[in-house]
């Protein structure tokens, strides 16, 4: 496997004059490739303008350049709060020849497949404008998706051509849940590979203990997704450096997707890949600065926030081939091991199951659920758990501490009572207070 490009160094200090030399200057990542000559960053991409120039002249100031690179506030009484967000100005952008309207010109801040929905979106910002509840969201849409990028990270791209086995080892190797897939004959990124892929590759083919999975030894990235999407090819979701984070909170939870990429318009180059993680922590650091909306201090009973009926569970000594199938029949991202009494144990994630691959051990599917967390056991902490009665704050600030991508609900008795997730927060902060005042206005 070949690498090009580099790691993401630290970003110099902005210089208006030179914000769009720096964007298009920067190739932020490790490449992996199976050909013996490929682009060594995919900046060849023809692609048209999604934006004029002069939008990247007004570049917003880091954020964590303003909270942590200033000096103490001045004896005032008073303290930094990031209310003025409220009268901040969007970002300029071109108004696109689709629409005519100067308020979809916003429209241009999510290319591809993104845009579907934004205009139902812009109502529900509209109705929430003047809402208190409303106060998450206007924060999201007054910060840019770059002001979340980290200062210095690792994104890796794979080439299609590579061996599927060869880019789920380097996902392991290098740390990272997901990558962009780079299609050299389009010139442009067409995917990402997930530990979802590697899981429903398992499922499909795995046949019986120490049977070699041909299909994951031989086969090409390109092979696997002409067999699994048979036909299906969907146009990669990704979001602009410049959209809004709520815009970026809008297209992860619409199109049910758990990374977005963000790939710069003009130069094509990918800059980093969003979650829902990331924005709620970006979100939560400021959370204490701001307007407190009422339905903080209300409890997940009262909000309806979480899933409570039909909760997919194993036991310890589920055999992981069948745990797989639990992931890929009912489309959850984890699952609570509960044991004989109903007590909830331990919980088996699909970054989990990513081990078998850094093990090797994934020729053998038939061991148990706890036989393949042992290599955990000496830094889990236990599961996260939280009670229904519990208000929606101290559930944000335990998730976000706890650095998880979900609670499990329970009760008294430690049982099972439902999971709560990241973007079942994410809707209620941000998406579903513009949606109830939606419906408060239609029902004037």
């Amino acid at each position: 496997m070949k690498r090009f490009g580099s790691l993401r160094g630290s970003k110099k200090h902005k210089d208006p004059n030179r914000s769009t030399e720096r964007r298009q200057s920067e190739p932020h990542g490790l490449f992996a490739s199976g050909l013996s000559s490929s682009p060594s960053t995919p900046t060849q991409v023809a692609k048209q303008h999604t934006f004029p120039l002069e939008s990247y002249k007004h570049e917003p100031e880091r954020l964590e350049n303003r909270i942590y690179a200033s000096s103490s506030p001045p004896d005032t009484g008073q303290r930094y709060c990031p209310s003025s967000f409220q009268s901040v100005a969007r970002p300029p952008a071109a108004s696109p020849t689709h629409y005519a309207s100067p308020r979809t010109a916003a429209l241009a801040a999510a290319p591809g497949p993104a845009e579907a929905g934004m205009l139902e979106k812009f109502e529900l910002e509209e109705e929430a404008e003047d809402s208190e509840s409303g106060v998450y969201m206007r924060f999201m849409r007054s910060h840019k998706c770059y002001d979340i990028v980290p200062t210095s990270s690792k994104l890796v791209v794979f080439d299609t051509t590579l061996q599927v086995k060869k880019a789920f080892f380097a996902l392991v190797a290098n740390g990272v849940r997901a990558a962009p897939l780079w299609e050299s004959k389009k010139q442009s990124f067409v995917g990402m590979l997930t530990i979802t892929d590697f899981i429903n590759i398992l499922h499909r083919y795995y046949k019986s203990p120490m049977v070699q999975i041909y299909e994951l030894e031989e086969h090409k990235i390109e092979t696997w997704r002409e067999l699994y999407l048979q036909e299906t090819f969907k146009p990669l979701v990704n979001i602009s450096p410049d959209a809004s984070l709520f815009d970026a909170v809008y297209s992860l939870i619409k199109n049910k997707i758990h990374r977005l990429p963000v790939i710069d318009p003009i130069s094509g180059n990918a800059l980093y890949i969003l979650t829902h993680k990331r924005i709620l922590k970006f979100l939560q650091l400021f959370m204490s600065d701001m307007p407190k909306p009422a339905f903080m201090k209300q409890n997940l009973d009262a909000l309806g926030i979480g899933t409570y009926h039909n909760i997919a569970f194993i036991h310890p000594d589920t055999p992981i081939i069948k745990a797989l199938n639990v992931f890929v029949e009912r489309r959850v991202s984890a699952l609570p091991v509960v044991d004989e009494s109903g007590k909830v144990v331990d919980i088996y994630s699909k970054f989990d199951v990513i081990n078998l691959a850094a093990e090797k051990t994934y020729n053998n599917l038939d061991i148990t659920v706890t036989q393949a967390l042992q290599h955990r056991s000496q830094y889990f902490e236990g599961v996260v758990k939280c009670s229904k009665l519990e208000i929606l704050e101290t559930i944000v600030d335990r998730i976000v501490r706890a650095e998880v991508h979900r609670l499990v609900v329970v009760n008294e008795a430690d049982s099972i009572v439902g999971i709560i997730s990241l973007s079942d927060i994410l809707q209620a902060l941000i998406l579903t207070p513009a949606g109830a005042k939606q419906k408060e206005a239609e029902a004037e």
